[in-house]
């Protein structure tokens, strides 16, 4: 075990370098740039199983030093919040071993590979809380200026009672059928296929926007491909290539939800719509800055006015640039880092919380019921159930 430290900063560890451990690790050594007000960070240590691989990305991101085993950081004093960012195979052992450790801890979405598993985590994470610990899952898009300007639009009732939402999150890497194998692929790892790994940010944004959970879920889920060439030979794809869903709420809100991998031209599409009985939102990611929106009491009848979301009183603008100069996706991570930060220096908990993760995998799994059904609409349980 390391010895105690001197530095009053939090120590971070961590524990992925590849796609989302490098956007992990930027917002953490930016985050103290632009938000000097919050508790300070240390980078401490990067984790990765291939000792040579993450030494070279620690060197590279801004980690004091490196490591192959997670188990060992946890017992370190000088780590105090750990940030998971490995597939969800592994986010249920190495999150309930760090909140035993007395860490924080941010974990990566979806919260983990099932429903039972993220209870277990939900479960740890009240109990942590107790102890001074927070935990949060890392949906990013939360932290999107136009998408938290949209749920506060929605939320003051602006558009009025929301009757509609759809959400749209479709990709192209898979389309070509040559494609080889990976660890999304395979439901051992991965959980699921494009239900989990794109799906969960899109039910997480009907949760978010409509201020309600989903209820009941009907689906369909299709793999196109299903099988690809792997370090073996072929091998079957054992998870979705797309999924397809009806979303209810108890509000009587219903919600239209496509995700794919393999939908052609599309390399990061998220379209949302929200349509209320007095006015509705539009919000497309390839132009993230940007949220159309029809107000009956400002946007008259030419329709849809373009709200720019980069003013100061716009969610999370405050911390960065003048009026007009557009934020990019990378500026979501540290958004999220700053209300973790935020979250653990007031002593509040953050959201979403591992509740709100639970939440989500509940609709995932709903979903997937129904479509081993024919389709037919299933229950989405809820804590009281």
């Amino acid at each position: 075990m390391t010895g105690p430290t001197h530095d009053p900063a939090l120590g971070v560890a961590v524990i992925g370098y590849s796609f989302m451990g490098r956007a992990h690790s930027n917002a953490w050594r930016n985050v103290g740039a632009f938000h000097p007000d919050l508790p300070a960070v240390r980078q401490q240590v990067l984790v990765g199983r291939d000792g040579t691989a993450v030494k070279e990305a620690a060197a590279h991101l801004g980690w004091r030093e490196s490591a192959t085993d997670w188990r060992s950081v946890l017992d370190r004093e000088d780590v105090d919040l750990v940030d998971i960012c490995t597939p969800g195979d592994s986010h249920h052992e190495i999150a309930l071993a760090a909140l035993a450790a007395g860490k924080h801890v941010l974990v990566e979405k979806p919260l983990a590979n099932s429903v039972a598993q993220a209870a277990e985590l939900a479960a740890a994470a009240r109990d942590a809380r107790a102890r001074g610990q927070r935990a949060m899952v890392g949906f990013n898009y939360r932290r999107v200026p136009a998408l938290a300007l949209a749920r506060r639009l929605v939320a003051q009732g602006r558009i009025g009672t929301v009757r509609q939402v759809r959400v749209a999150y479709l990709q192209d890497w898979l389309v070509d059928a040559g494609a080889p194998m990976t660890w999304r692929l395979r439901r051992e790892s991965a959980g699921s296929g494009v239900l989990g790994d794109l799906g969960s940010h899109a039910v997480d944004q009907v949760h978010a926007l409509l201020g309600e959970p989903v209820t009941n879920a009907s689906g369909h889920l299709r793999t196109f491909v299903p099988e690809r060439d792997g370090p073996d030979g072929p091998e079957p794809v054992t998870v979705d290539d797309a999924a397809w869903a009806r979303l209810g709420t108890a509000s009587g809100a219903v919600a239209s939800l496509e995700v794919s991998r393999m939908a052609t031209g599309c390399k990061n599409s998220l379209t949302i719509e929200v349509y209320g009985d007095r006015g509705a939102l539009r919000f497309d990611l390839e132009r993230l800055n940007e949220l159309q929106l029809l107000d009956p009491d400002e946007s008259g009848p030419d329709g849809f006015r373009r709200v720019l979301a980069t003013e100061p009183d716009h969610p999370y603008l405050d911390a960065w640039w003048p009026p007009g100069h557009v934020l990019g996706w990378d500026h979501t991570f540290t958004n999220q880092a700053a209300d973790l930060l935020t979250a653990i220096g007031e002593g509040t908990d953050p959201v979403p919380s591992f509740d709100d993760g639970l939440a989500v995998q509940r609709v995932l799994a709903a979903i997937e019921a129904s479509a081993a059904d024919s389709g037919r609409s299933a229950a989405v349980p809820t804590e009281e159930d």
